[in-house]
């Protein structure tokens, strides 16, 4: 059953599980970090494997009712992630893990504009203006030149395609079947569809390898949860946009794990998109003030 629509939860689970995305990518340069790194297919495996023990565990014990799936949206949204995790994770081993976190969050555009024509949301000019201003930001971010076009600009690019097509199923998928029904099938799935094309590059990972990898599939179910809570309580064209937040806690995670501060130009790209998602939520919070009285139930 559709929640009502909440705006301010939905913007602060997304922030939350951003929090989280941007620290997967993190885990997944770790693990493909050095010589013997892990190859991005194993490393989407691991992701999976551990995504998938996480949320069986919480299912075993919150014990959520399961209602009958509807395997053709969950096979092609565990289809699409998969697709896109590993792009992504492909990418960050190609390029600095700054400049890939800003390519692929492209996604939210193909999402906003998949949203409009398969979900038939309506978007008015506001949102229009703060999704333009949240998408020059990230073109500041990415600094477009000779430099950018490379091999694994490209990888990041299309992973943002895939993920913007997974998060329009998603949407589909949200307002039909609970939280931990979406993410136990799809993690389900995910092991079987990464185990299988793993196989192909498996090499056996060194405890810290294995540590990283257990971090990355917990995060990532909890940055799921985070997501799906986050979609069911407004528009995927009004919460996307503060996906865009994933480039700030990326930079912050550079600074932290590598020592980098970013120069004044990826600081003012950041504040454009930040300009973006504080426009959108200003003008939508105008617009559902009077509904917003009491607590969600």
């Amino acid at each position: 059953m559709l929640r009502p629509p909440h705006p301010l939860a939905a913007v602060g689970f997304m922030l939350a599980a951003t929090a989280l995305i941007a620290g997967t990518t993190l885990f997944a340069k770790m693990a493909g970090a050095g010589e013997d790194g892990l190859h991005p297919l194993q490393i989407s495996q691991g992701r999976f494997l551990f995504g998938f023990l996480a949320i069986a565990t919480a299912t075993a014990v919150l014990r959520p009712s399961i209602t009958e799936p509807d395997i053709k949206l969950h096979l092609a949204r565990t289809l699409t992630g998969w697709g896109g995790v590993t792009l992504m994770f492909a990418a960050v081993q190609l390029i600095p893990l700054s400049d890939a976190t800003a390519i692929t969050f492209l996604n939210p555009v193909f999402a906003m504009f998949l949203a409009i024509l398969f979900l038939g949301e309506k978007v008015g000019p506001w949102r229009w203006i703060a999704a333009a201003i949240a998408l020059i930001g990230a073109l500041v971010l990415i600094r477009p030149g000779p430099g950018t076009f490379q091999p694994g600009a490209l990888v990041a690019l299309a992973a943002a395609a895939v993920m913007g097509t997974e998060i329009t199923i998603l949407k589909f998928l949200s307002g039909r079947e609970r939280p931990m029904q979406i993410l136990l099938i799809n993690n389900g799935l995910g092991v079987l569809i990464a185990t299988a094309v793993a196989l192909f590059v498996w090499q056996w990972p060194t405890p810290a390898q294995w540590a990283t990898l257990a971090a990355l599939g917990v995060t990532m179910a909890a940055a799921q949860s985070l997501y799906i809570q986050a979609m069911r309580r407004a528009d995927a064209s009004f919460v996307m946009p503060f996906s865009y937040a994933t480039l700030i806690f990326a930079a912050l995670y550079d600074l932290a794990v590598f020592d980098v501060l970013p120069d004044a130009l990826s600081a003012f790209g950041a504040g454009v998109i930040l300009a973006g998602g504080l426009l959108l939520a200003w003008r939508e919070g105008r617009q559902r003030q009077p509904a917003c009285v009491g607590p969600e139930g």
